[in-house]
C-alpha cells in the first residue's frame, strides 16, 4: 500500500532540542534521545468513513514529533497501518450495500488526500492489515505453540496471563479493563475464555465474511491488536521510540499489543514511550464515527477552508487535551493565518533568531504547540507595529513555521 507525497521540510539554522514527552506507561515525562534514526509507529484508520477532526488532531500530534526529530538532524523511520478489514468496515459495507474492498480503498484514498492537504509527513511504510496477514499467521502460531495463546471453538485467543507486564501501559484496574474491552471490540463475556480480558488473535472463518489461509490456524482473519504488532515488529523491531495514537487506544489496543510483542520476543518494553493524543468533541460528545457527530476535513476543504487554517486550529490546542470543535476555533485560525501571512509578506521585520529558539523550546516541551503559536503571534505583532528592519526575518519566520509547525505561509 502506498502512502501520500511528502512536502519539503525546510532546514533551519542551528539544531533543535531533544523531545521531552508524556509517557502514558510511566505517567510522567521522558526525554527521548534516539540514535541517528528515530522510530515511531502510529496506529492508522479503519477506513469506513472520511477523515474527521479527531483523526486529524491525532496525526497532527505525531507529525510534530517527527518535525522535532528532523530538526535535531535525525532521520525518522515512521510506520503506520490501515485496518482495512474489521467488523466496523464490514458492517458499514453491508449497511450501504457496497463492496467492503471498494469502500476501504475509497476512504483510504480520501485519507491520503486529506493528509496531503494538511501537509502531514507520510510514513515510510504504510501497511494494510490484509497485506500483513502472511506475517501475522506465523506470529499467532508461535504464541499458540508456546502456550501464550489457546484455541476456543476454532478461534485463537491470547492469554493476558502469559505476559508478566500486562497492565503496565494503562495501569487500569480490572473492572475498567472489562468495561473498555466490551465497549471497544472485545468479548469479555464469552464463555470458555481463560480470562475475560483475553483478546482474539485469529477469528475462524464466518459464513458471508472474508477469510484468508491461516496455515495451521485454519481459514479466518486476524484480530485487531496482532495486526499492529506484526507490522511494528517487522519494520521497527522491539524497543522503538514512540507508540502513538489517540487516548482511546490506551486500552485495549496498546495494552494488548504490548503484551503480544513482549510474549513473542521475551523483551520489554515494546516501545520506549506510549504517547496519546486527546479527543476532539462536538456538541458535548467525543467526535466519533459511531455517534455520527463528525466534522470532516474533506468537507471543510470542499467548502473552501484553507488547509493551513485547519492545521492552525489543531495546533491551537495541546495535543493531550480533550477539546471541542466550534466555529469560533476555525474562525480564530483563519484570522491568525491571515495575520501571519501579512506579517511575512513584508520585505523586512524584527529579528526572528529568538523566535526560532522559542518555537523549538515550546515543541520540545511535550509538543506545546499553543506556546509556539503564541511566540509567532508576538513576532507578528511586532512586525505590525514596525518593529525592525531585518531583511532575512520574514523568510526565516516562514521557514520556521513550515519546518516545525507544518504550516505554509
Amino acid at each position: 500500500m502506498h502512502a501520500w507525497p511528502a512536502s519539503e521540510v525546510p532546514a533551519l539554522p542551528g539544531k533543535g532540542r531533544d523531545l521531552r514527552i508524556h509517557d502514558t506507561a510511566t505517567g510522567g515525562r521522558v526525554t527521548l534521545a534516539p540514535g541517528p534514526v528515530a522510530r515511531i509507529y502510529v496506529c492508522g484508520i479503519t477506513p469506513y468513513d472520511a477523515t474527521h477532526m479527531g483523526h486529524a488532531a491525532t496525526y497532527n500530534a505525531f507529525d510534530l514529533v517527527q518535525r522535532v526529530w528532523l530538526d535535531t538532524k535525525r532521520q525518522v523511520h515512521y510506520v503506520q497501518n490501515v485496518t482495512d478489514v474489521d467488523d466496523p468496515l464490514l458492517e458499514r459495507a453491508i449497511r450501504d450495500g457496497v463492496d467492503w474492498v471498494g469502500l476501504a480503498e475509497r476512504e483510504t484514498a480520501l485519507f491520503r488526500e486529506d493528509m496531503t492537504a494538511l501537509r502531514m509527513l507520510p510514513p515510510q511504510h504504510y501497511i494494510g492489515a490484509v497485506e500483513a496477514i502472511p506475517g501475522i499467521v506465523p506470529l499467532v502460531e508461535r504464541l499458540r505453540d508456546s502456550g501464550a495463546a489457546y484455541e476456543l471453538d476454532g478461534d485463537v485467543y491470547f492469554s493476558v496471563d502469559a505476559d508478566p507486564h500486562f497492565g503496565q501501559v494503562s495501569h487500569y484496574d480490572t473492572e475498567l479493563m472489562r468495561h473498555l474491552s466490551a465497549e471497544r471490540g472485545g468479548d469479555p463475556e464469552r464463555p470458555g475464555k481463560k480470562n475475560p480480558l483475553d483478546p482474539m488473535l485469529w477469528m475462524a472463518a464466518r459464513e458471508g465474511e472474508p477469510s484468508w489461509d491461516g496455515g495451521s490456524l485454519g481459514a479466518g482473519r486476524p484480530g485487531w491488536h496482532i495486526e499492529c504488532v506484526a507490522i511494528a515488529l517487522d519494520h521497527l523491531g522491539m524497543g522503538f521510540d514512540v507508540q502513538g495514537g489517540g487516548s482511546d487506544l490506551v486500552f485495549p489496543h496498546h495494552e494488548m499489543g504490548a503484551s503480544h510483542a513482549q510474549a513473542l520476543t521475551g523483551e520489554f518494553p515494546m516501545a520506549k514511550a506510549y504517547v496519546h493524543a486527546g479527543m476532539v468533541g462536538l456538541d458535548g460528545e467525543k467526535m466519533s464515527k459511531s455517534r455520527g457527530n463528525l466534522v470532516f476535513v474533506s468537507k471543510l476543504r470542499r467548502d473552501g477552508v484553507d488547509p493551513a487554517a485547519i492545521r492552525l486550529a489543531l495546533l491551537s490546542h495541546h495535543y493531550r487535551a480533550d477539546w471541542e470543535w466550534t466555529d469560533r476555533v476555525l474562525r480564530d485560525a483563519v484570522e491568525r493565518l491571515g495575520r501571519w501571512r501579512a506579517a511575512v509578506s513584508r520585505p523586512d521585520g524584527p529579528s526572528a533568531d529568538a523566535l526560532v529558539e522559542e518555537v523549538r523550546e515550546a515543541l520540545s516541551d511535550d509538543l506545546d504547540a499553543p506556546a509556539a503559536l503564541a511566540a509567532v503571534d508576538r513576532w507578528a505583532a511586532l512586525q505590525e507595529s514596525g518593529g525592525g528592519t531585518d531583511e532575512s526575518a520574514p523568510g526565516l519566520v516562514s521557514r520556521t513555521v513550515d519546518a516545525l509547525l507544518g504550516v505554509a505561509l
